[in-house]
């Protein structure tokens, strides 16, 4: 390639980013717990919708998402009007950071938080600031500490992807109100569904100019193929975003699915409340082997060894009988295994695979 053809400052700085495996060489029976994806799919009307929107594949989609957003809306009491789609909450998270930083910006994030948050710093030519946690839970004091003028965006993920754990209302409330002016709080609610109760951050956005929330149907509502989320924050943003937005970034197709799986609150239950019986399940089970883990808020675990060592022979111990899990060395946390929570048999399974390794049973 020509020396005169570069990219622009930055680019070469990203790692490319690594999604769960879902294949073991020489294995057929093989359970995928490492993409924290619904067990139980997609709900029973979105996959008729879905199908029903194969009529219309010669159409363009409509460019404004209405329908989608009014149901949104209409679920969570919001204004459609300042909610946004995108494909996916990456394609959101990445329109914030187009739209919001560059070089001599700074984008904040947390050490364990989700890879996306450094790679669209790099993407965008701005600087990206890593933050500690204290006991793999986002430290509100350390990122306040860590801002300065530069500082245009700061990445939380709450529940956190890949610890799971979370923090309250009022810490949330105090991190807004302390940011400098001109720092935009992104609060990336990607496993809030799994939270009884919880929205996911829309209270802070009503109540402040500088919180911005994001959301997505990959987890709860079972459509991570179809690559669906959004985001809520003000009219403002909102405006600026929509001028950097693909005019058909979604498709009728993927409008259609996700309007029947916001209106199909029996799926988005019954997976809540499996999810929290088998996490429960799991984490204690895993608990009486010796394996700890934190609390969790969303439909994972983030199972602590010994040592760098012992979680990658558990991973290749697991990975033999067909059981593909997390490893979460690039988030920092080489000691550990992050394991979505599946379907009982598949977290039974599991669990007495670790307990087998924990006894020393050969590989």
């Amino acid at each position: 390639m020509s020396q005169s053809i570069t990219p622009q400052p930055g680019i070469m700085e990203i790692a490319l980013y690594q999604g769960g495996a879902s294949k073991v060489e020489g294995v057929s029976d093989v359970v995928k717990l490492s993409s924290n994806e619904n067990p139980y799919g997609a709900g029973d009307a979105a996959k008729e919708a879905f199908r029903r929107a194969s009529h219309d594949l010669h159409r363009y989609p409509n460019t404004d998402h209405a329908e989608l957003r009014a149901a949104i809306g209409a679920r969570h009491g919001l204004d459609p009007n300042r909610i946004i789609c995108g494909v996916g909450s990456d394609e959101v998270l990445q329109m914030l950071a187009q739209a919001y930083a560059g070089p001599g910006d700074e984008v904040v994030f947390t050490e364990h938080g989700f890879a996306m948050y450094k790679i669209l710093a790099h993407a965008v030519g701005a600087t990206p600031v890593e933050v500690k946690e204290r006991e793999r839970v986002t430290d509100v004091e350390a990122i306040l500490a860590a801002c300065t003028p530069r500082t245009r965006l700061v990445f939380i993920a709450n529940p956190n992807n890949p610890t799971g754990t979370m923090i309250g209302g009022n810490e949330v409330a105090r991190l807004a109100a302390g940011l400098p002016e001109g720092a935009l709080l992104v609060l990336d609610g990607a496993y809030a569904e799994y939270v009884e109760g919880f929205d996911g951050g829309a209270a802070h956005v009503e109540a402040r100019d500088n919180v911005f929330m994001t959301r997505t149907f990959s987890k709860i509502y079972g459509l991570g193929g179809l690559r669906i989320g959004w985001g809520y924050g003000t009219q403002e943003v909102i405006d600026v975003l929509n001028r950097i937005r693909q005019p058909f970034n979604l498709s009728t197709a993927q409008i259609a699915a996700a309007v029947a799986a916001v209106n199909d609150t029996a799926h988005v239950e019954r997976s809540r409340s499996e999810n929290s019986r088998l996490r429960a399940w799991l984490a204690e089970a895993l608990a009486e082997h010796g394996v700890p883990s934190d609390t969790s808020c969303a439909n994972f675990i983030l199972a602590r060894f010994a040592d760098a060592d012992e979680a990658a022979a558990c991973d290749a111990f697991l990975k033999a009988r067909g059981l593909i899990v997390r490893q979460v060395a690039g988030y920092n946390l080489p000691h550990c295994l992050r394991i979505t929570i599946g379907d009982e048999p598949s977290c039974r399974r599991v669990a007495h695979a670790i307990g087998q390794f924990k006894a020393g049973v050969p590989a």
